[in-house]
């Protein structure tokens, strides 16, 4: 059994979409990150970076005590290889997969992220800062349209790699035109009628109905004003 403490972000979606993909048993955890329940004092002995998501393996492979983690790439990866799946058994293939999953943690989600930030939140609109992000977006869209020229999905077979980087690139507000890139266009319409990913985004609906795109000033407190003594 899985606890996954979960809010309905990109980050939080690639858990699901693995774990409705292998059917794992697993329980969610919601964690409304613009309430700030991502600093009760329970959910940072599990993620002590104050982010989701983040769970509990109450049965990992070892037959020891239940595994805390935090981080979603490390989650996938320690997930994909307990079950054995979505993670290629072949090395070099493997080692394929995990460099696209650590080219999604350090380069499409921080940089889409900040594009987010500067043409969605900031409360100043800063011109440079929104050029400069939605064109680095823009560079990384083409960066996976040209990988996925010669296939079908980002290493070959469906894996962890689709999986972290399909819910960066399934929002519309990234200021791209999805038809630029062909490749990338047809990868998107694949995994978005995998059933899996569908219920993965159903059970998103559950448990945050009305996602709004703007923030209340309570909300940019908690989740743009941290800093140092942030952290207790």
């Amino acid at each position: 059994m899985i606890d996954l403490y979960y809010w309905t972000t990109p980050n939080g979606h690639k858990m699901t979409m693995f774990l409705e993909e292998t059917g794992m048993p697993y329980t969610i955890h919601p964690v409304n990150i613009g309430k700030g329940e991502q600093f009760d004092p329970a959910f940072l002995k599990i993620s002590p970076n104050n982010r989701i998501p983040a769970m509990v393996d109450r049965a990992p492979k070892d037959g020891g005590a239940p595994i805390a983690m935090f981080e979603s790439g490390a989650m996938l990866l320690y997930l994909a290889d307990k079950v054995g799946r979505f993670i290629p058994s072949d090395f070099r293939a493997r080692i394929d997969c995990i460099q696209w999953l650590f080219w999604q943690m350090a380069n499409l989600g921080p940089m889409a992220g900040q594009n987010h930030h500067f043409g969605l939140y900031a409360p100043e609109k800063i011109p440079y800062a929104i050029d400069r992000y939605v064109r680095e977006t823009g560079r990384l869209y083409a960066v996976l349209n040209k990988q996925l020229a010669s296939r079908e999905f980002i290493v070959g077979e469906y894996t962890i790699a689709d999986m972290a980087c399909y819910p960066w690139i399934r929002p519309e507000r990234q200021q791209q035109n999805i038809d630029d890139f062909a490749n990338l266009k047809r990868w998107k319409a694949a995994i978005e009628l995998r059933p899996a990913t569908v219920r993965a985004y159903s059970r998103a609906k559950e448990i945050n109905p009305a996602p709004s795109a703007t923030r209340s000033e309570e909300e940019r407190k908690i989740l743009f004003g941290q800093s140092k003594e942030t952290v207790r």
